[in-house]
Formats: C-alpha cells, structure tokens, sequence
C-alpha cells in the first residue's frame, strides 16, 4: 500500500535530517567545503541512500527481521554481531545527550531562553512520544516528519531558487576549502548516518512487503539525494559569508526575513527530536531486550542517565561522537553490500539455473 510506503520514506527522513542536517553545517562540512566537486558528492549520497536502504529492506523482509539487533547478528555472526551491537548502543545513548545538548542550545543561543528549558522540554516530549514504544515512534514520525519535510522544502528551494546571493557559478566561482577527497566525505556521510537510519528502517519490516518496503527505502533516499542537492545550492550562493556561521542555514533564513528565521528554528528543534526519538527507542529497546525489563523503564532511565552528559557542549560532543558513528557506519555499510551482493548473486544463480534445467527438459 502506498501508505505503509510512504510511512517508511518518513521513518528514513526521520531519523537523517537531524539538527546537523536542518542547520547546514552537514551539508557544508560534507559537500559545500568541496566546491563543485561537491555537488557531484551530493548526487552520489542520495543515489547510495537509496541504493543501503533497499539493501536492508530487502534483506529484512527475505529473512523476516525486524529489529536492528538480529539484522546485526545476520551481518556479522553472533558473536561479532554482539560486539557491534554494543558499540551501537553506547553511540545510540551518546546521541541521546547530544540531541538533547542541541535543544538546550537552541532555547539558549537563538530563543534567548533557558538552556535548561530546553533540556528538559526535549527530555519529557521524548518520553511522552516513545512511552508506547514502535506505535508511539511511527505515530510521532507520522506527525513531526511532514511538518519539518514541507517547511523545509519550501524554505530551502526559496534560498536556493529565489534569493540573488553572490550570484556565484558552481563550476568555477567556488574555491576549494578542503585538501580531503569528496569521494570519501560524500561515503563518510551516508555512512555515519545510515547507522542510525538502519535501527528505524528494521522496524518497518513488519509494516510493509518486500516491495513496498524497497520501493519505500529507494523514494526516501532519492529524496534525501534531492535535499541535500537543494542544501548544496541554497548555501554556495553565500559562500564565503556562510561559512563563517554555526548554523549556515540560519544566516541564510535571515536574508530572507527575521520571521522566516524564526519558523527555521522550530525546524530545526524539530529535526532535533525525531534523531533524539530513533536514538532512544533503538537504546531502549537493547537495554530491555538485554535485561528483560519492561521497555518504558528502560526509556526512563536511559533518558534520565543521558541528562548530565547533556549539560556539555552541543559542539564538543558532535566533534567527538560523530566521526566514530561514521567509522562504525563503514562498517555496517561494507558487510550489508557484502551480504546483499552474495544473497541476491546465489538468487539469480538459482533462478537462471532453474530456467535452464527446465528448457532442457523441455
């Protein structure tokens, strides 16, 4: 059904277009920092998103899986699916601090409100929408995800496509800022992304046919694909200005109207929340699995032990937690493609061999 799909393009927007995404620093750090070259990067990102996702769904549905967990233990074995489940978990607990840093952030830096509101309000809304586990995050996805994709599509396209800018040409105006290869920063991304992305995506295997959930997994990649390209565009129109801000797409918000910068944050806050949201349901759901405690206990107290780490700096703990979710991302990615390719090449195998044993039969 055309429903379950697109709750499943939901769920993988959801759990990508967090606070690093909706503010643009993602974007510059990963494709703007290496001009034109970069948007060629940006392609490549969507077209590998789409690409992992129908990769894991196919794989879910061909061996009924439907929790990342066991999708780990067919990856890697047990025993070493083990091991990069509790890597997994303590990432998914680290990013439940630095999403919940990022809200305190938010209030504090640019609602000129208590950081501490901030915190605790994330901390409560998270609780409430998870308390009923798998339905209460594919209900809050249902609601938060449309509202930040439509207020974000509109917003963006208009900066990209509607704003004069610099008037700068892609090919030859944008100097280069990074001496890395954009080859590798366009994998790194999907890559560190994709880690999370795959604790939601599981989830739906239950949801969805094996069509459906490919077809879902293809559209909500290429979409990804399309925004990052929109991002790309919006944000070298202001080069070199936008580089020298936190928050890129909050400057460029600004250009357009101090009103349109405010709607912007409430984006931004709520691409906060739904990262938040797949981060503490996929390490709610370990502990409880782990411990035979009652899920909503297990919330409770991840949530609350994720709080003092919180109160540190939203950019410390980015720098610090990022680039090891990218490594683990790799990871996953290269034993996911490695399955895939040897499950799906065994499947054609068979097929073609059926087909010609039938003819000479014939």
């Amino acid at each position: 059904m055309v429903k379950h799909r697109l709750m499943l393009v939901m769920a993988y927007l959801g759990a990508v277009i967090g606070a690093g995404f909706a503010s643009g620093q993602e974007i510059m750090q990963f494709f703007v920092y290496y001009g034109s070259q970069g948007f060629t990067g940006a392609i490549i990102a969507g077209v590998l998103f789409a690409l992992m996702g129908a990769l894991l769904l196919y794989m879910a549905h061909n061996h009924s899986i439907s929790s990342y967990q066991n999708m780990l233990a067919h990856l890697f074995g047990p025993k070493y699916g083990s091991i990069i489940d509790f890597m997994l978990a303590v990432f998914l607990f680290l990013g439940i601090s630095t999403m919940i840093a990022a809200s305190g952030a938010i209030f504090s830096e640019h609602l000129y409100l208590s950081k501490y509101l901030g915190i605790i309000l994330a901390y409560f809304l998270i609780v409430l929408m998870l308390g009923a586990g798998k339905k209460g995050l594919i209900l809050s996805y249902n609601l938060l995800v449309p509202v930040k994709l439509i207020l974000l599509l509109g917003i963006t396209v208009y900066a990209a496509f509607g704003l004069d800018g610099n008037q700068v040409t892609y090919a030859n105006s944008i100097r280069i800022y990074h001496s890395g290869n954009w080859l590798v920063a366009s994998i790194l991304y999907v890559a560190y992304n994709f880690a999370l992305a795959m604790v939601v995506l599981t989830e739906y295997q239950t949801l969805t046919s094996r069509r459906q959930g490919v077809g879902g997994a293809i559209w909500g990649g290429l979409l990804l694909g399309f925004l990052v390209v929109i991002y790309y565009i919006a944000m070298v129109k202001y080069l070199p200005a936008v580089s020298l801000y936190e928050v890129p797409m909050l400057f460029i918000t600004g250009q357009i109207s101090s009103q349109i910068k405010t709607v912007y944050i409430l984006v931004l806050w709520v691409g906060i929340l739904t990262t938040a949201l797949a981060n503490a349901y996929g390490f709610s759901q370990r502990i409880a699995r782990l411990t035979g405690t009652k899920y909503q206990t297990c919330l409770v107290i991840g949530m609350t032990l994720a709080l003092p780490l919180s109160m540190q700096s939203f950019s410390v703990l980015v720098g610090k937690v990022y680039p090891l979710f990218g490594l683990l991302g790799i990871i996953i990615l290269a034993a996911l493609i490695y399955k895939s390719v040897k499950e799906v090449g065994l499947e054609l195998y068979y097929k073609i061999t059926y087909v010609i044993t039938r003819r000479w039969e014939v």
